[in-house]
């Protein structure tokens, strides 16, 4: 974990010289279409990844460059939420896309082919196949599914607490 964490650190540092966050945050912005979609399209761009990659590395390679995106897409860190495009300020902006992106990241921790958590347990189990797991996980894999589907469409779920703060 060490080793990723400072191989992203190192990534980091080169996104910030390259000033590839701030590009692909002009890209995403200057895109002719809503931000809801731009949105949904990048959950399943994670939603693709996760397929393939470990949650941890899944997030920490893609959020410096994505996080700048959707800010710039809902206005800005410091809008407000009459301005903005997804109806809320900077700040509750990003506490709604951390949840997504949390909720993307244990999503894809059970979507075949890689679902870690399904070979844990299919691992742990020496009487249960990898298949066996993976179609026991399909009604929670509809859930999670339903779940993302309801916080991208009612951000108030996610921003209720918050916004009592």
């Amino acid at each position: 974990i060490f080793t990723i964490i400072w191989g992203v650190l190192i990534y980091v540092r080169f996104l910030g010289f390259a000033d590839l966050p701030g590009a692909f945050a002009d890209w995403i912005s200057s895109l002719h279409y809503s931000p809801m979609m731009i949105l949904i399209c990048i959950l399943l761009a994670y939603a693709v990844l996760g397929m393939f990659m470990d949650a941890i590395g899944m997030l920490l390679l893609t959020l410096p460059v994505v996080y700048p995106a959707v800010m710039a897409l809902n206005g800005g860190e410091y809008v407000s939420a009459a301005d903005s495009a997804f109806g809320m300020s900077g700040p509750m902006c990003a506490i709604w896309f951390g949840i997504l992106v949390v909720k993307m990241a244990e999503f894809c921790l059970i979507t075949p082919p890689i679902g870690l958590n399904c070979f844990v347990v299919a691992g742990v189990r020496d009487d249960i196949t990898v298949q066996d797991v993976f179609r026991g996980v399909t009604p929670f894999f509809i859930a999670d599914a339903v779940t993302i589907g309801l916080l991208v469409a009612f951000p108030a779920i996610v921003l209720y607490l918050p916004s009592l703060a």
